[in-house]
């Protein structure tokens, strides 16, 4: 079996290659990225030791995809992951598109000559700004629940939204950009004949996070916290009730391995929810809670109600779709992906100011 991973120095693209690497010694991996994130250098050394073989391109150049080997496989770990990118003035609307949705295109043309089979990783932001701010909640403990009294819209549980829940803009530059991709690889699959699957990502998070709220809240919450820098709750009242839940990128390997082995399996949803669940769900107040006991010690967070664009209070995936269907649930528990960031945090104590720009 010969795998393409783009992304492949990303923090999930090189968690992905390590894995699929343990789980299958004799698979071919290759692997695709840019350079031009922080940190991407770091993991690039590791590739060599995993017996992939590097390209240096990247996803928005179709020529790039000339040099390439063919491949049976495409697993496309390379995306501007910000639900701000494109208006928080790092990066420009043009860019956002270019990597998320072009990419896509050089990725489904490179699957067409070769017939390879495609992999999106896509995300929870493709579900709608607008019904996701209207999810009834209220206050238990240090964490917003979902208020099972008021009427709930289509496709939400309190064990999460599911795939049935609005895709209607807006959803974010960002957002969108996923949903095209979604969209444009299942109208290739289905046009050319090409096994593809789809797999909505909740937050990821693991040792190696590049450290930026925006791209990694677990990674950048417990590095400032060990490091003591300042932290502040923003919008929702200031009280860090704001819930998401966590996936650790090797959970997610083993669902892609799962995928693979299962080439164009006719009884396989091409589209499903990957996520941690309830059970791995957080408030950031619970995750400083857990911060105060791991390091002993108390960090000051600032309340600040103002809001941003596309803040959501409550996002949580309903995966029940992908675990009947796969046979697959995560094994990393929420405090074991918390403690695999601490003891990161603790080894490499320069990794914000490597990782973070």
């Amino acid at each position: 079996m010969r795998i393409l991973v783009t992304g492949a120095c990303g923090f999930v693209g090189s968690r992905i290659l390590r894995q699929l690497r343990a789980l299958s010694e004799n698979w071919t991996l290759v692997g695709l990225d840019n350079l031009c994130r922080a940190g991407s250098e770091q993991n690039r050394g590791a590739m060599k030791d995993l017996g992939v073989k590097f390209f240096h391109g990247d996803v928005r150049s179709a020529s790039d995809f000339e040099s390439l080997p063919a491949v049976d496989w495409v697993i496309d770990a390379a995306a501007n992951p910000s639900v701000l990118a494109g208006v928080d003035g790092k990066s420009s609307s043009r860019q956002v598109i270019e990597h998320n949705l072009m990419g896509t295109v050089n990725m489904l043309e490179y699957c067409r000559r070769h017939n390879a089979g495609f992999i999106l990783l896509s995300t929870s932001r493709v579900y709608g700004v607008e019904p996701l701010c209207r999810i009834p909640l209220k206050q238990q403990g240090d964490r917003f629940v979902v208020d099972e009294a008021q009427t709930l819209a289509q496709g939400l549980s309190p064990r999460g939204v599911d795939e049935t829940f609005c895709t209607a803009p807006p959803v974010s530059l960002y957002g969108v950009s996923k949903k095209m991709s979604e969209d444009l690889a299942l109208e290739y699959g289905c046009t050319f004949k090409l096994p593809v699957y789809i797999n909505r990502c909740g937050v990821m998070a693991g040792a190696g996070q590049f450290g930026r709220a925006d791209q990694g809240i677990v990674a950048f919450w417990i590095h400032s916290w060990r490091e003591e820098r300042s932290l502040r709750y923003l919008g929702f009242g200031g009280h860090g009730w704001q819930v998401r839940d966590a996936l650790h990128p090797d959970d997610l390997a083993r669902l892609l391995f799962k995928q693979v082995q299962a080439g164009d399996a006719k009884d396989k949803p091409r589209l499903v929810n990957v996520a941690g669940g309830v059970e791995s769900s957080f408030s950031l107040a619970e995750l400083s809670a857990w911060c105060t006991t791991r390091y002993s010690r108390e960090v000051p967070v600032a309340k600040d109600g103002s809001e941003r664009p596309f803040d959501i209070a409550w996002l949580l995936l309903d995966d029940a779709k992908v675990r009947q269907a796969w046979d697959w649930q995560p094994e990393i528990t929420r405090d074991q992906l918390f403690e695999e960031v601490a003891a990161f945090a603790d080894a490499q104590p320069s990794w914000m100011a490597v990782s973070a720009s």
